[in-house]
């Protein structure tokens, strides 16, 4: 029997923490010891909070090397890197790790910010809410998915393949479980990166509608 598809939430709490850096050796030093929730803050933040205005997520790491240590190299690399690819914090961290080792072995670290313009690690703690929606089949899932929040469908898009470590969402996960293999297979392969969320809403309902009878 398959499960109904329980619609959730979730809210982050941002907290600062106490580590700063005014040069590349301390963003080296905070990126090694801060919790994945900081490397995943830096790297998500803009994509949680504005993607419903902009599908072009920056990465903080790479923003303070460019414009305020001036490192504009240093910074495209970073800025190189696909972190919305990784699906493991703790290795995007290694990533980050290796391109600034690697950087400081031939370039040193002798560039400094003014107290004002250092980087400050922040972190968040992610709190995952039920909501009031269950969707039984597809009919009632796209009833509901016109409803449901934008973090509700952030949560169950993008942090379902961390949480997951795969390259699915819950929605093609539910589908796919339920013998909608074709419909799975089309919503697994939307490119959430490259689309607002309100459009990334309206391409699912599409694809299941378009389906429904299948």
């Amino acid at each position: 029997m398959i499960q109904p598809f329980y619609f959730k939430t979730r809210f982050h709490l941002v907290r600062l923490l106490t580590i700063k850096a005014k040069n590349p050796a301390e963003l080296l030093a905070g990126i090694k010891i801060v919790p994945a929730s900081s490397i995943y803050y830096h790297t998500h933040r803009f994509l949680r909070q504005h993607h419903y205005l902009s599908p072009e997520p920056p990465n903080d790491f790479a923003f303070w090397l460019t414009n305020i240590l001036n490192l504009r190299e240093l910074g495209e690399l970073f800025a190189g890197i696909d972190t919305v690819s990784y699906r493991n914090m703790e290795n995007l961290r290694a990533a980050f790790i290796k391109i600034l080792e690697d950087y400081m072995t031939d370039h040193g670290s002798n560039v400094e910010c003014a107290e004002a313009y250092k980087f400050h690690f922040m972190s968040c703690i992610t709190f995952v809410l039920p909501t009031p929606y269950v969707a039984n089949d597809p009919k009632e899932f796209v009833a509901i998915l016109h409803k449901v929040s934008i973090d509700s469908l952030y949560f169950h898009i993008f942090e379902a393949k961390m949480r997951l470590e795969r390259d699915e969402n819950d929605f093609s996960a539910w589908f796919k479980d339920m013998g909608k293999v074709k419909t799975a297979a089309e919503v697994a392969r939307i490119d959430p990166y490259t689309i607002t969320l309100e459009g990334l809403r309206n391409k699912i309902i599409h694809i299941v509608s378009r389906n429904a009878e299948d």
